[in-house]
């Protein structure tokens, strides 16, 4: 569910937004200045915040960007394999398997507690607590 639409010109460095479908944090947005008949043009990169890659696209300033509702919860890390953990949700205990960051990979362990963002349906582990 989108919480709000913002415009191009005012996505701040750090906003998360939803590019393409994709939720992704604002690394730089570079606005330029009206032409004579023109109208001012940004241009955006981005990061993915579930796949991490980088995009870079030019929008009209005046395009509304949609930004998603960052659901963060805890659960508890039951089980760990290579690249996921199954955790259960602190407040539902309901059982699922989400993936981590490489860079948590040596930090999550059994019985500890997790701090997982959902993004519009998306899951991911983001912290360990």
């Amino acid at each position: 569910m989108v919480l709000k639409l913002i415009g191009a010109t005012s996505a701040k460095i750090g906003t998360t937004i939803l590019w393409e479908g994709v939720p992704c944090t604002v690394r730089s947005n570079d606005v330029s200045k009206t032409g004579k008949h023109g109208h001012a043009k940004c241009r955006m990169e981005v990061i993915g915040i579930f796949d991490g890659k980088k995009r870079v696209g030019v929008v009209p300033g005046s395009t509304k960007i949609e930004v998603p509702n960052i659901d963060k919860r805890k659960a508890q890390v039951l089980s760990v394999s290579d690249n996921t953990a199954n955790v259960m949700d602190l407040e539902s205990f309901e059982t699922m398997d989400l993936s981590f960051p490489k860079d948590l990979a040596d930090k999550i362990e059994v019985e500890k507690q997790v701090e997982y963002w959902d993004i519009e349906g998306q899951k991911s582990i983001r912290r360990i607590l």
